[in-house]
């Protein structure tokens, strides 16, 4: 990879947008100049129409929810009833059709912005729970396609153990079980990362993973520095379920197994009580928000303006996919709080930029991105500031523009490691992106399980 320099018509430096800013890039993938103040193009440089934001940081997906897109809003129902169709889906992937749709859908991300993505993976075996000849058959393909797709990815490889408490998998679930947390960190430790992946781990939820096996998870990512996400209090009906088997909430029986603090990322965190927050501050754990998921499902809405005053770090994540924009989920974390409480102003443009780019990437253990700095990577995306959702504002307002008009489709650059990776709105990499998750997602949908 060659050195590159870009000139941003704007830029958003450390909470500032700047107008002129040279940006040059390295064949090592990091920024060595970061200069405001420069009105015209350098000569050989690279023009960056719009503003230029750090890239965004996507910090909680499952690649193949996004073959629900759309279907699954059929019909009524509650989170539970969109799992049998959300199952239904993951009972037919297979490694190669696991590339194909991953690799659609880390392009559709690139297109939207999106650097760096969090996979929270736990389908790692064949249907019936038998492992493939290569055990991480699976991860593996992902880590592949996100390379064809050429973003970056932190593979949160997911502990799922049980049903529920003291419950065996169902059987649409044993292909995502390891038997045991020992047999998870075994396979996980044949995990490895490269230039543009990192391996992380991730208990799935704690009605999958039994308390006395949460503590194996949770040192496992330690001893490996790496980061840990986990779902938690997405639903009541699991909160009531962890107090009846613990007599206390998951967040306690978290904090009481070690699992909490600065590395652990909480995703969702929709149903807390004072007691959870507290603990979640004063641990200093992270917590990643996902508003178009958490309404699409009918989830609630979670206390975001509440985790932020106790001192949870905010990052943000597509989760199902039923929409990828990093700006819609943005502005849901604002708007949701509005319709809480019926006034506005909860959360301030920058403060929301922060949390899709550079809280997401220290979430995903990736510290060096998410900030347009000399010595960081040179990670960054430019939306277009003429369209007919983000003309008019003045371009000091550009980033409120952003965060409350923009979507996906403003987007026309996105840059990863230095590499013009999409360009004037076109992957450079991957064109059939359509057509793939067109085709992979109905031959999911029509295979024999």
């Amino acid at each position: 990879m060659s050195a590159q320099t870009y000139w941003a018509e704007h830029a958003w430096l450390n909470g500032t947008v700047e107008p002129g800013v040279v940006l040059a890039t390295a064949d090592s993938g990091y920024l060595t100049e970061v200069r405001p103040g420069t009105p015209a193009p350098p000569a050989g440089a690279v023009t960056l129409r719009g503003l230029t934001l750090p890239g965004l940081a996507n910090a909680h997906s499952h690649f193949f929810h996004r073959a629900l897109r759309a279907t699954a809003q059929i019909g009524g129902g509650t989170f539970w009833t969109w799992r049998e169709a959300m199952y239904h889906i993951a009972d037919r992937l297979t490694p190669d059709s696991c590339f194909d749709l991953a690799r659609a859908v880390y392009a559709e991300m690139a297109l939207a912005g999106i650097t760096c993505v969090g996979e929270f993976h736990y389908v790692h075996h064949q249907p019936g729970g038998e492992p493939y000849h290569d055990r991480n058959a699976m991860g593996k393909a992902l880590i592949a396609a996100a390379a064809e797709a050429g973003i970056r990815l932190t593979l949160l490889d997911a502990c799922y153990l049980s049903a529920g408490f003291g419950q065996a998998p169902a059987p649409q679930q044993r292909r995502f079980s390891d038997g045991t947390a020992e047999a998870w960190a075994e396979r996980a430790d044949a995990l490895r990362g490269n230039a543009t992946t990192r391996i992380g781990a991730a208990i799935h939820s704690v009605r999958a993973v039994p308390a006395d096996a949460l503590g194996t998870v949770a040192a496992w990512a330690r001893e490996q520095r790496a980061p840990l996400h986990l779902h938690l209090s997405e639903q009541p009906a699991e909160n009531a379920a962890c107090r009846r088997a613990h007599d206390r909430t998951p967040t306690r029986l978290l904090a009481d197994h070690g699992v909490l603090g600065p590395r652990t990322t909480a995703v969702h965190a929709t149903h807390l009580t004072e007691d959870d927050l507290e603990l979640l501050g004063r641990s200093a754990t992270r917590v990643c928000l996902c508003p178009t998921t958490e309404r699409d499902l009918a989830d609630g809405i979670g206390p975001a303006a509440r985790l932020r005053r106790v001192g949870s770090q905010l990052c943000l994540g597509t989760d199902s996919n039923a929409v990828i924009d990093l700006f819609e989920e943005a502005r849901g974390i604002e708007l949701h709080e509005r319709l809480r409480t019926r006034t506005r102003g909860h959360f301030t443009a920058a403060q929301l930029l922060r949390s899709a780019t550079e809280h997401g990437h220290a979430a995903l253990g990736w510290p060096e991105a998410g900030r347009l700095e000399t010595g960081m990577l040179a990670d960054f995306t430019t939306i277009a500031l003429d369209t007919t959702r983000t003309a008019g504002p003045p371009p000091r307002m550009a980033a409120e523009a952003a965060v409350y008009a923009a979507t996906s489709a403003d987007v026309r650059h996105t840059v990863v490691a230095g590499r013009h990776l999409v360009r004037d709105g076109t992957h450079q990499l991957v064109h059939d992106a359509p057509r793939v998750i067109s085709g992979t997602v109905d031959a999911l949908r029509h295979a024999v399980g």
